[in-house]
């Protein structure tokens, strides 16, 4: 049995090492990894505390835990249950609640919070599956299920189950995307303004998908289409009546202040004789 334990340890101690190196381009040695990152420093202890906690050492298991975050600045609760290969990047002011439960390769930024929102014993703080991103300062607040590879914007405060695959944003939060998926490509009219206005829709990835960007980009398949039809319109207007004049768009050219970025003032109009 003891063998098997040391086994598992070490195996659980080798792959939360690689998967610092797959998620941070920043780690350059095993050593670095060791000594300089904190969120790994904190699993580890966590690992530690849980274990007095599960055997009924709780004094023991919250000091460890207090030990830990002195160290590392990362509070994780001893009773909290965490997966495998969780990465906590950076990780200063990251706070994880008692009934917290973490699945496996999740990752949290800088200034995360599992929280609760009641003082009632039980289920208080939320239940992140497989796969999960939450970005640094984002709130997560309740005894509900983010699902698995679920993303949590930067700074939002979520009190609600997200779904699988969502895409969670804003104040409380709320979901812009069900599941994350390749964009549809905008046509070669609508690159084209895109382009003359200095604007590129998808210019995101898959993890981050803005809301704005997708929009607008709807907006300007909306005008380029509008602008066909209008054409035609006035083609067959002449076709009909050849005193109509076809209608000739002209070009999408912008001021040269847009293109510089600053404001032209207004030419002064002449003085009148």
């Amino acid at each position: 049995m003891r063998v098997y334990n040391g086994g598992l340890m070490l195996t659980r101690i080798r792959e939360d090492i690689r998967s610092v190196f797959e998620r941070d381009p920043a780690a350059r040695s095993v050593w670095e990894v060791l000594t300089c990152y904190p969120g790994l420093q904190a699993v580890w202890g966590h690992r530690v505390s849980h274990f007095f906690w599960a055997h009924g050492w709780y004094w023991l298991g919250r000091f460890n835990s207090h030990l830990a975050r002195w160290l590392t600045g990362i509070e994780i609760h001893p009773g909290a249950r965490l997966g495998r290969r969780l990465f906590i990047d950076h990780g200063m002011g990251v706070v994880i609640g008692e009934t917290a439960e973490i699945g496996d390769d999740c990752t949290l930024y800088q200034g995360v919070t599992l929280g609760g929102v009641s003082l009632n014993e039980g289920k208080r703080h939320p239940t992140l599956g497989n796969n999960v991103v939450v970005g640094s300062g984002a709130k997560v607040l309740g005894s509900f299920k983010v699902g698995d590879g679920a993303r949590i914007g930067s700074n939002a405060v979520v009190v609600r189950e997200v779904p699988a695959g969502a895409t969670a944003i804003g104040i409380p939060a709320r979901i812009i995307q069900e599941q994350v998926r390749e964009p549809p490509p905008l046509s070669p009219s609508a690159q084209n303004i895109a382009s003359k206005l200095g604007f590129d829709a998808y210019g995101i990835t898959r993890d981050m998908p803005d809301p704005v960007a997708n929009a607008i980009s709807a907006m300007l398949d909306h005008i380029q289409q509008l602008d066909e039809r209008l054409l035609e319109v006035c083609r067959f207007l002449h076709q009909v009546d050849s005193r109509m004049p076809e209608l000739q768009m002209a070009k999408l050219e912008l001021p040269d202040f847009c293109a510089e970025g600053t404001v032209m003032p207004e030419p002064k109009k002449a003085d009148a004789a």
